[in-house]
């Protein structure tokens, strides 16, 4: 069984699914299941299900679930028969693994020994139940004031800059994505007023937890949380942290491997009024990647730009065929009759 295991994990690629990035609506014949698997840092404030209406609200078929248990460590959740019967429910697209707020502020010696055999125990036990199971890590943050009680992470600064330090090692380690929901949080916490912690000045508030919902909201489907009905925090204190949510992922995508197997298109109407649609696949595990335009032509280059006729409404789809079976994604873009803009002369 352990062979087979280790066969499994070798051939896990980092992958991020069913992403949609552009101006179109999404198409969904099936939920998006994610699995939310942590501590008090996942459930306060509800955060998974702030993030499930954050979907809804953009029209996205999810199904979102948690598995937590306060303060515990991966350790103490390798042990959890309930965490298994959860990550077993379901063919999950992604589980999300949040360990202790202190567990990766340790050296690599230390985490080797105090939890890597755990969380590859809970891997193992993902991938098994579905080898193509995107697993994300979840990065935490430094409390407000630091850890006192070691001296080596007793500011904000350097408890901070030490779980990152953890969680970019487990990555490299696992081979698993890392949504930076700490750099987020250090960018918010250093440029704004925003209060982003409760009284305890270490979990989240409810303008925390909307900061992390928003974080893996944008690493996962590429794009910003469409909150306005939500209306969980004030709009300014909303708008701010999407703005610094969005330049955090775009600027570390890559560093923190959240830019394999995943697509993008951006449709756009030029100043000549031609119609044209930039399109971009990366799935370098794929045995086939098919893009059909909705116009009657279509491609087989993974990237690339697509000119249309005419304007309209079009369904763009990608075909994708690899070692996890083969997928087809469906995006609608629409594009407005273009009009020419006369030029007015100026009146003194």
């Amino acid at each position: 069984m352990n062979v087979m295991i280790k066969s499994l994990v070798k051939i896990i690629v980092a992958v991020l699914l069913f992403l949609f990035v552009g101006t179109g609506i999404h198409a969904q014949t099936e939920a998006t299941k994610i699995l939310f698997i942590g501590n008090s840092y996942t459930h306060m404030n509800n955060m998974p299900s702030m993030f499930d209406k954050f979907a809804q609200a953009e029209g996205r078929n999810v199904l979102v679930q948690k598995s937590t248990h306060s303060g515990y460590c991966f350790r103490e959740h390798a042990e959890r028969e309930d965490m298994y019967e959860d990550i077993n429910s379901q063919k999950w697209d992604y589980v999300v693994l949040q360990g202790y707020s202190r567990e990766f502020s340790h050296t690599p010696e230390y985490i080797d020994s105090a939890t890597v055999p755990y969380l590859r125990q809970i891997t193992d036990s993902i991938y098994t139940n579905n080898p193509c199971t995107n697993v994300l890590l979840y990065m935490t943050w430094g409390y407000e004031d630091g850890f006192p009680e070691r001296e080596e992470i007793d500011t904000y600064e350097e408890m901070a800059d030490s779980i990152e330090r953890g969680y970019s090692y487990a990555s490299e380690l696992f081979r698993i994505p890392v949504v930076p929901v700490g750099m987020v949080w250090k960018q918010v916490k250093e440029n704004t007023e925003i209060d982003l912690y409760a009284k305890d000045r270490a979990h989240p508030s409810m303008s925390g937890s909307f900061l992390i919902a928003n974080t893996f909201f944008n690493a996962i489907f590429h794009s910003v949380a469409l909150d306005e009905d939500i209306k969980v925090i004030e709009p300014e204190t909303a708008a701010e942290i999407k703005q610094y949510t969005s330049q955090v992922i775009e600027e570390l995508r890559a560093k923190y491997h959240l830019d394999g197997n995943q697509f993008k298109t951006i449709d756009y109407t030029t100043e000549k009024g031609k119609y044209l649609l930039e399109y971009t696949s990366m799935f370098p595990m794929a045995n086939v990647i098919e893009w059909d335009f909705g116009d009657g032509e279509s491609s087989i280059i993974p990237d690339g730009v697509h000119k249309y006729r005419k304007h309209g409404t079009y369904t763009v789809k990608l075909r994708i065929v690899d070692g996890c079976g083969e997928r087809t994604f469906e995006q609608r873009i629409e594009y407005k009759k273009y009009k020419k803009q006369r030029k007015r002369c100026k009146k003194d």
